[in-house]
């Protein structure tokens, strides 16, 4: 969506605010993408509706479920994680899963409403062998209950991508966390170049992409805009937009990070929504320390995605009574 003016101005009096052309951008420069940010928080908000149901249908809430299929141990020294064997976190450490299990699992994922499984593995790039070939089962499992299947399980290469492929992966999640110019302070163990050669990969191989980020890292709303711009160069714009609040966790480097305004997940949700019109924007982990009325902003905002269950991986998640009756006072088509 094109801004035709990028800051409120003045006209005789009046406050006139950015208006936006019906054309899907992938130039966006950081200035005006900061005044989208920037936007007193209702007009943001209002914008982003607008856009929201221009693209995507008016109270549609696609309901996710996210199983972690190998757990601890990872290489990688992500700042935020649990999972990396760089932090001493209490954390039980699990092998790969039998894809029989997981399956089940899946199953009963959409038994309760989920529609896309998404499969986790701490691993920092994919291995060939008997391991890859377990969540290359997996996929076709998930698949055969006509369920949307969608992993993370760190880098790919072209090989890797198109074996993913051909098993029916619907998206591969891989994100970028943040700015490239503040990534180096969260994660030193690979680039940010890294990640978007990964995305490269995936996407050349005919798989969607569900790639985001996390705020509350310490960063700033330039750092912000500056992942969103990168997410809304790439043509086309990302399937799904993942957009997390941090959870931090005790023994890892942003244990003691400083919470952040539970209306800054509004405003990214909002920003993601007019810069990436259709895009799925999925509203992810942190969502169990936001209320039920900031939830619904974000929903108003231009997320139209949730995951569902009570743990993200390793991390709570919104409890499952409670996005039900949530669901319910929305009366979501879900």
């Amino acid at each position: 969506m094109i801004p035709v003016e990028t800051q409120p101005t003045e006209r005789d009096g009046t406050t006139v605010i950015p208006q936006l052309t019906e054309d899907i951008r992938y130039d966006w420069q950081e200035e005006e993408a900061l005044a989208l940010y920037n936007l007193p928080l209702l007009e943001l908000v209002g914008q982003a509706n607008a856009v929201h149901r221009r693209y995507h249908e008016a109270g549609r809430l696609q309901k996710a479920s996210l199983l972690s299929i190998k757990t601890g141990g990872c290489p990688e020294d992500c700042g935020y994680c649990s999972q990396s064997a760089h932090h001493d976190v209490e954390l039980t450490r699990e092998k790969l899963m039998d894809p029989d299990a997981v399956i089940a699992l899946a199953a009963k994922a959409k038994q309760a409403g989920a529609e896309r499984f998404c499969m986790g593995a701490a691993w920092r790039k994919i291995r060939d062998g008997k391991e890859f070939d377990a969540v290359l089962a997996m996929i076709r499992g998930v698949r055969a209950l006509n369920m949307e299947a969608c992993v993370t399980l760190g880098m790919v290469n072209k090989d890797q991508a198109k074996r993913l492929a051909e098993a029916g992966l619907t998206a591969y999640n891989h994100n970028l966390d943040t700015g490239p110019d503040y990534y180096p302070k969260i994660v030193t163990t690979h680039s940010y170049q890294d990640r978007l050669e990964t995305l490269k990969c995936v996407r050349e191989a005919g798989i969607a992409l569900c790639t985001g980020g996390i705020i509350g890292l310490g960063e700033t709303p330039r750092d912000r805009v500056a992942l969103l711009r990168v997410l809304a160069s790439m043509a086309p714009h990302p399937e799904s937009v993942p957009v997390n609040m941090l959870v931090p966790i005790e023994g890892t480097p942003l244990a003691q990070a400083e919470p952040v305004d539970s209306l800054d997940i509004v405003r990214m949700i909002a920003t993601a929504r007019l810069m990436m019109p259709q895009s799925m924007v999925r509203l992810s982990a942190g969502r169990s320390s936001l209320s039920r009325e900031t939830q619904i902003l974000c929903l108003l905002a231009g997320a139209n995605s949730i995951f569902y269950g009570n743990v993200l991986l390793t991390t709570p998640n919104a409890d499952v009574q409670a996005d039900d009756a949530l669901l319910e006072a929305l009366s979501a088509n879900v």
